[in-house]
């Protein structure tokens, strides 16, 4: 064992002398601090550098010392335990400034204390600036047994923070700590198998002896080293036993803020927080994303599709005529009803209640047709086959005395003009009918549809058996066949014929109109109807121009018995007629170039439009008619220039409605950006 302690000794000597190139100083042993071996002496150094260079390899283990200076701290002491003396520090350089490193390379059989004892001699510290070597003490000889340089050992000295070095005497085969060597410093050992060498025994990590022994130990009065550095060998000593109470478990922390991970990569603490520091922060925070948000919303803003111009109106919606209401020449019997389309009711006499109305019927039978089938002005419309039933019923004019068509055979065709014509003025009734069965059928079906289009007019007193009138149980109102009235002025074909006066068939017969208020009065005609039982009846139409405007009048008189019947009905009609053609007047509602509204662009933007021409309306004294401002069915652009007609100012309603057009008085702009960014809705 001491030969082992020697061989050490000799390792680190020669890592000594490369790493300085100074010769090794006479080596003095010391074995006070520790009670470790006495060195040998000049002899046995001589005997093992004999050994050196005889046969057996005496140089078995090999010590490499590395000194690793630590900043702002003095020289340390030699790893092995035993105080070093020689390296001083220099003048003004503080203790313990160096460290050093040992690896060791042990011998198989040397010795649990030589080869695997912390407590190994080592060299001292090298004096900072001098250029001798420590001096060591001799390795004794190798055993001849064991084989040479078969092990290594590493040691490395780790620091523990916060903890002091044991001391010797309870550290097994270690000397007490040198003066100045920092306490806490480990010696951690790993052994490598050498190539060719028996497989060593399995490592095993030793810790070392806890902090609370350690801490002990420090507080041991230490001898104060030699003036001159000294090695010495450790005891053989048995392998400390494997200590478990150093081993701890690291616990992860907790996730830390933000501000103070960053104060940590800073070296600055946190700010210490304020409300005004809170704050800013917020500011710092939240202003990107307001700004984002902004910048969002004004690029939504922008792409939005602008919302459609509209046209409002700022004239009068409405406009009242002079004067005191018309006083019209009523019937002395019966019941009447007088009114002028698009402006309203100018009056009615007696009750009105449901009666027979006799042909009148026939305007009912005649509206569905053209609604269904309808055709131009000046067209013929569809062509129909007259069977056998209408030509038999054709005959009846001189049996039943009925209004009929006698000239229809069965095979012929007859257009669809023809026969409203046949209906209208010389009031056939076996034309009616087969118009009923062309239409939908049967007789039946079609008398369904004149009573279901009745209601949908509003002729709420109105009741169809028969598509002739024939019947005495087809019954009406004044007012409800005015309603009816209305309806057909509209169709310019239809008027076209209950206007003329009279009217030649398919085969060249002449036929007059029953309504002989045509052609004079402007009278447009519509439909007479004379029975014994439902007297003189008369559904007319007639027209007034005033100004531009082609006033349309309809009236209805009803129950006229007095003989003859057919002459007392018109004479009654055309006296209403005349009267309300002389109360219709025209008077001035809006001026040409008076500004009558604007387009709203719908972001705030107005433009304002006019009148391209006097708007008269046309009515009589006490008349109230409506005023309305339209686009007239098309769309008003985004964009355009002054002058451009952008919708139509209306007074009235229905066919005699008038209309002016209205235009832009300056330039329609497009909206502005601003006024897109802040539009809401």
């Amino acid at each position: 064992m001491g030969g082992s302690a020697k061989s050490g000794a000799s390792a680190a000597v020669d890592a000594g002398k490369s790493a300085s190139g100074a010769a090794a100083a006479p080596a003095e042993t010391s074995a006070s601090d520790s009670g470790s071996a006495p060195a040998k002496s000049r002899d046995g150094v001589a005997d093992e550098g004999k050994s050196a260079s005889g046969d057996a390899p005496v140089d078995s283990e090999r010590t490499a010392v590395f000194r690793a200076v630590r900043p702002g701290s003095g020289s340390g002491s030699a790893p092995g335990g035993a105080p070093a003396d020689a390296a001083k520090p220099a003048a003004g350089e503080s203790a313990d400034s160096e460290r050093t490193a040992v690896f060791r390379a042990v011998r198989p059989g040397s010795g649990s204390g030589s080869g695997s004892g912390s407590g190994g001699a080592t060299t001292d510290a090298v004096k900072p600036g001098s250029g001798a070597a420590p001096a060591s003490a001799k390795p004794a000889k190798p055993a001849a047994s064991d084989p040479a340089d078969s092990e290594r050992t590493a040691v490395f000295r780790v620091p523990k923070p916060g903890t002091a070095e044991p001391a010797a005497g309870d550290r097994p085969g270690t000397a007490a700590p040198a003066a100045g060597e920092r306490a806490g410093d480990r010696p951690a050992a790993f052994r490598a198998v050498k190539p060719g060498a028996a497989a060593p025994k399995d490592s095993t990590f030793v810790p070392l002896r806890t902090d609370d022994a350690e801490a002990g130990q420090d507080s041991k009065p230490k001898s104060q080293p030699d003036s001159k550095p000294t090695v010495t060998a450790p005891p053989a000593a048995p392998r400390p036993p494997v200590d478990h109470s150093e081993r701890t478990t690291q616990q992860p922390l907790p996730p830390r803020p933000p501000l103070d991970l960053l104060a940590d990569l800073t070296n600055n603490p946190p700010p210490p927080p304020s409300p005004m520091r809170t704050a800013i922060r917020r500011l710092k925070i939240y202003t990107p994303i307001v700004v984002l948000l902004a910048v969002i919303l004004a690029v939504v803003q922008l792409v939005r599709p602008l919302p459609q111009p509209k046209l409002v109106m700022t004239a009068k919606s409405s406009f009242t005529f002079d004067g005191a209401a018309p006083q019209l020449p009523w019937p002395s019997e019966g019941q009447a009803y007088m009114a002028a389309a698009g402006l309203g009711t100018l009056g009615q006499s007696g009750e009105q209640k449901p009666v027979p109305i006799a042909s009148v019927t026939k305007s009912m039978t005649a509206y569905i047709i053209m609604r269904d089938h309808p055709f131009k002005k000046g067209e013929k419309g569809a062509m129909i086959d007259v069977d056998k039933t209408a030509e038999n019923e054709g005959q009846k004019d001189k049996s039943d005395n009925e209004s009929t068509l006698n000239t229809v055979k069965e095979g012929d065709k007859i257009s669809e003009y023809d026969a409203i014509a046949a209906l209208m003025i010389p009031s056939a009734n076996n034309i009616a009918r087969l118009l009923a069965r062309w239409d939908s059928g049967t007789q039946e079906a079609f008398v369904k549809k004149m009573n279901d289009t009745a209601k949908e007019l509003g002729m709420t007193n109105t009741t169809y058996t028969d598509p002739s009138g024939l019947d005495a149980t087809t019954v009406s109102t004044a007012e409800d066949q005015v309603k009816l009235g209305l309806k057909i002025v509209e169709m310019d074909a239809m008027i076209d014929i209950t206007r003329k006066p009279s009217w030649i068939d398919p085969s060249g017969k002449k036929w007059d109109n029953w309504n002989r208020l045509v052609p004079g009065n402007d009278s447009l005609g519509i439909k007479t109807g004379t029975t014994t039982k439902a007297g003189g009846n008369l559904l007319f139409a007639a027209q007034k121009k005033v100004g531009n405007t082609n006033q349309l009048i309809v009236g209805a008189v009803l129950g006229q018995h007095k003989a003859p019947i057919i002459d007392t009905v018109i004479a009654a009609s055309k006296q209403l007629l005349v009267a309300t053609q002389k109360s219709l007047d025209g008077a001035v509602v809006v001026k040409k170039g008076e500004v009558v509204g604007y387009v709203d662009d719908g972001l705030g933007g107005q433009a304002p439009v006019v009148a391209t021409a006097d708007v008269q309306a046309v009515g009589w004294a006490a008349l109230t008619v409506k005023v309305k401002l339209s686009d007239g069915g098309g769309a008003i652009p985004q964009t355009a220039k002054a002058g451009t007609e952008v919708g139509v100012l209306t007074v009235g309603e229905g066919a005699s409605q008038v209309k002016v057009p209205v235009a832009l008085k300056g330039d329609l702009v497009a909206p502005t950006v601003g006024s897109k960014l802040t539009r809401l809705g």
